[in-house]
Formats: structure tokens, sequence, C-alpha cells
């Protein structure tokens, strides 16, 4: 049979191994708040197995009731963690009720009523809880697309399960006999196998963390330091996957192709931190007028440029005309010496431009050039030439014939 402090050395020696891997986390990611809940969670751990092994220090039933509590309430601090993960409000309240109920419970167990099967039961019940309220996270539909949260949503249900067999295998006796200081064979399996499993569910949350970081890395990538808004690479990268969208269902898309007028004699004048501001307040003026799924995109410099899935070239100028007069609007009640005005070219996707960007980005271009042509602050539409009709171009294929 498995002795008690032969599994607080087992918990002690792995959650101490985890926890300084959530230490590393926690050091090298200050903003990712959820590792410090797993940090705790894993030196509270600790803490219990080292309290539980305190059995000769100390009276056996206080070491033993103080040891479990610590690590109930470790695992709430794990549910905590997820809960924050997810961006839901941490479950503060609900941990202090369990875990101060699983203290009472195995006192009344320990000194009230010996029941070794009932403390079993209590101690099971207070770590289903925890478990049990990060199922509807995991199992989300934000948390399937993560590999880590279905790999946690599976163990957590092997967790429950190994509690539920053991509760019940305590009550009916299923084993043999239970003692404060030794397990049956049955039960100490069980224990193990929760010990494997717990270990695995703190690996499937690094998995979640890990995946969470790499995404925030990659869409760090696609932003402009000094605006905020999408960079050069993203807007390529949008513009690509809707020319492929447009190519195939054929619903039109316009681009927004965009350039500061006066910037270069702000920066002269004033210095690079105007620019930078002017630069900085064009992003909020464009992006308050703009619709969710639109793109605003730093292109470069001054240059700017928006993309807009579903938009006819008509409400690409409506929208072009509302970032002007906006524009306008802000200027006049803002530092005279960063006036922010701005030459707009407005383009639509055709067929003709199929999967090329460049050439919808060529477009937008010259209508900007139009529009600064025109006298700046303004905006201009790319109309292309229309197509002839069928009967000169088949006259047109014909003389080309004959010549050649």
């Amino acid at each position: 049979m498995l002795s008690m402090p032969t599994l607080w050395i087992v918990f002690l020696i792995n959650f101490v191994s985890l926890g300084l891997v959530w230490v590393h986390v926690t050091r090298s990611y200050p903003n990712f708040t959820p590792a410090r809940y797993m940090t705790a969670a894993c030196f509270v751990l600790a803490t219990g197995s080292v309290v539980g092994m305190l059995r000769v220090v100390i009276n056996l039933e206080l070491s033993l009731i103080g040891g479990g509590t610590l690590v109930v309430f470790a695992c709430c601090l794990s549910s905590m963690g997820m809960f924050e993960f997810y961006g839901r409000r941490v479950p503060w309240t609900t941990s202090i009720i369990v875990t101060g109920a699983v203290a009472v419970g195995l006192t009344f167990f320990a000194f009230i009523i010996d029941s070794m099967a009932m403390r079993i039961v209590v101690y099971s019940i207070a770590q289903l809880i925890p478990i049990a309220m990060t199922l509807p996270l995991v199992m989300s539909e934000s948390g399937r697309r993560n590999p880590g949260a279905r790999m946690a949503a599976v163990i957590a249900w092997l967790i429950l399960a190994v509690y539920v067999v053991r509760s019940i295998a305590a009550l009916i006796g299923v084993g043999g006999e239970l003692s404060i200081v030794h397990f049956n064979t049955f039960q100490a399996t069980l224990v193990l196998a929760l010990v494997f499993l717990s270990m695995t569910w703190n690996f499937a949350f690094l998995l979640m963390a890990i995946d969470r970081l790499r995404s925030e890395v990659e869409n760090l990538a696609l932003l402009d330091d000094l605006t905020g808004v999408s960079n050069r690479r993203h807007l390529l990268q949008r513009m690509s996957e809707q020319c492929a969208i447009s190519m195939r269902t054929g619903e039109p898309f316009a681009v927004l192709a965009i350039d500061l007028d006066g910037f270069k004699a702000i920066n002269d004048g004033h210095g690079h931190a105007a620019g930078d501001e002017c630069l900085r307040r064009f992003s909020n003026v464009a992006q308050s007028r703009l619709r969710p799924g639109d793109l605003l995109a730093r292109a470069g410099g001054d240059e700017f440029c928006v993309v807009m899935p579903g938009t006819t070239l008509r409400e690409g100028a409506m929208i072009a005309r509302h970032i002007l007069e906006e524009s306008r609007a802000v200027s006049a009640r803002s530092d005279a010496r960063i006036r922010i005005a701005a030459s707009i070219g407005v383009a639509q996707w055709t067929p003709q431009i199929g999967q090329h960007p460049e050439r919808l980005i060529a477009a937008a271009d010259v209508a900007l050039y139009n529009a600064k042509r025109l006298g700046k602050d303004r905006y201009a539409v790319y109309e292309p030439a229309p197509e002839p009709p069928p009967e000169i171009r088949l006259a047109a294929a014909e003389t080309l014939r004959k010549i050649a």
C-alpha cells in the first residue's frame, strides 16, 4: 500500500517543478496575468504537501486537514487562472467558499465523526467544483479552436470521473480498509492517476498560454508601432484574401489610398514629434469613421490605406467624405500647428483586377493623384475607361488578324 507521506512527496516534487516553469512564464510575460494564478496554484499545492508531511511535528489530523485544504485552494487558483485567461470575472467568492467548506468538512469528519470515507468524499467534491467551473470555458466555441483548451477539456472530464469513482469506492469499501496513514491499493492507484492528470491539466493550460502568446506576437508583427493600426504587411495579406474572395463570389470591395497633405511641412516646421502626433490623430480620426470589418493600415510614411469588404465605389466615396469631414472638425478643435488634412483616392475591385492587389492599389493611387491635382483635402474616385462594345472588339480583332 502507498502511504500518505509518499503521496505528499510526489505532489511536492512535481508541482515545485511546474511552479518554476510558471515563474519563468510570469517573468518573461509580465502582462500575461493568468500565469500568476497558475504560479500561485503550484506553490500553494507544494506548501500543502509540506504541511501534510508535518504529521511527525504537529497533530496528524491537523496536518492532513491543512494539507488537503491548501490542495483544494490550489485547484481553485488554477480555475481562477482559467477564468482570467478567457477574460471572465475571477470567481474569488466561490473559491473562498469552497476552500472554507472543505476545511470545515474535513475537520468535522476527523474530530466529530471519524470517517476516512467521508473525508475522501468531501475532498473530492471540493476538487470537482472548480474543475467543473472551467468546462464551459474550454468547451466554448473560442476554446475549441485552441488545441490546449481541447486537451484541458478532456483531462478535466477524466479528473471528474476519477473523483466520482474514488468517492463511490470509498463509501462502499472497494479495495479494502482505509486508514489516515495508508490507502488501500485501489485508492492509491486512483490518487496516482489524479496526480498524473493534474499535471497533464496544468500542461494543457501551459499549451493554451503558449498558443495565446504566439498569437499575440503574430498580431504585433502585423501592427504599426507608431499608430497601432495595421502595417503594410497586413494590408497586402488582407487585400490578397479579399481579391480571392471576390474572384470566387463576385462580391466587390473598395480601397482608399490616403496621403496626408502638408505633412512634410509639419515635420520640418515643428519637428518629428509633431509629425508623429499628426499620424496618430489621423489614425484615430479614420478609425472613428470606419465600420466593423474595415481595415486601416499605414502603408508607410504619411500614406494610409483602407480595405472595405463588400463595399461599392459609391459607398467607398461616402466613407472617404466622412473621414475628410471628421479630419476638418478635429483640426478646428485642436492645436492649429497640427492641421489634419488628407487627399483620398477611391477604387473598387473589378474582375479585370483579378487576384492582383497591386493593380487595385495602383488604381486607387491614380485617383489619389487626381485629388491632389484638384486642390488637395478632397477625394476622387477611379473610374476605368468603359470597354468597347462587342462588335467593335470583334472588328478590331479582325483588323489585327488581317494585318498580321
